[in-house]
């Protein structure tokens, strides 16, 4: 496993820099639109916990506006989601500046999905081990459900990537997610269709 980990990081830093590159157009284009959608935001970055739970800054392309209700509070994601921003999701467009966390060393093509730092307690022993690589753009759970999954489903397929690891299953993963993506399987197309957090579900079941 070490020495295709040190393999798989020379790919993904090489790979990255090309797509970064061929996509520098698109990149563009898209960042011009969020920009004025968004009133300047193009992007959205927040800490997730990577490889050994070290925290990082992932990017992506901010599809959602950050309107608030008369209390302050933020309105709830499907309210803010923007057409531009639902396009963009619908097409996979907004996990392309996370090209710039590959290349950075953060994350990987391919593995468990970065989640939030605070699931992190709530995460069995086995969970855990789901932190033993490096996050990814997709996973073996993307290609297996996607955002039709539930969290004990989606953890569960995260652990078996974690060991079963190897350049044949990125590979099976990564194709299959270039279909799904063309495709749009395994999207849950209704914005007001959202999986409660991990913490407030594992938090009731305590």
């Amino acid at each position: 496993m070490l020495k295709y980990s040190i393999l798989k990081s020379f790919f993904d830093f090489l790979i990255a820099l090309i797509m970064i590159i061929m996509l520098f157009p698109i990149i563009i284009i898209v960042t011009i639109f969020l920009f004025i959608v968004n009133q300047g935001k193009p992007f959205f970055t927040q800490i997730r916990p990577g490889k050994n739970e070290t925290l990082f800054k992932i990017i992506k392309f901010k599809t959602m506006n950050d309107k608030k209700d008369a209390n302050g509070n933020l309105l709830p994601d499907y309210e803010r989601l923007t057409s531009v921003g639902n396009f963009i999701r619908k097409t996979s467009m907004d996990e392309i500046p996370q090209l710039f966390n590959v290349l950075k060393g953060d994350m990987s093509f391919v593995g468990p999905r970065p989640l939030l730092p605070r699931y992190l307690p709530y995460y069995s022993t086995i969970e855990k081990m789901r932190h033993n690589v490096k996050p990814g753009i997709t996973g073996y759970a993307q290609v297996n459900g996607r955002s039709l999954l539930d969290w004990d489903t989606k953890l569960k397929y995260d652990v078996f990537y974690v060991n079963n690891i190897s350049l044949s299953l990125d590979i099976k993963i990564l194709a299959k997610t270039a279909y799904k993506v063309v495709a749009s399987k395994d999207i849950s197309l209704d914005p007001t269709i959202v999986q409660a957090p991990l913490d407030e579900i594992r938090s009731q079941n305590e």
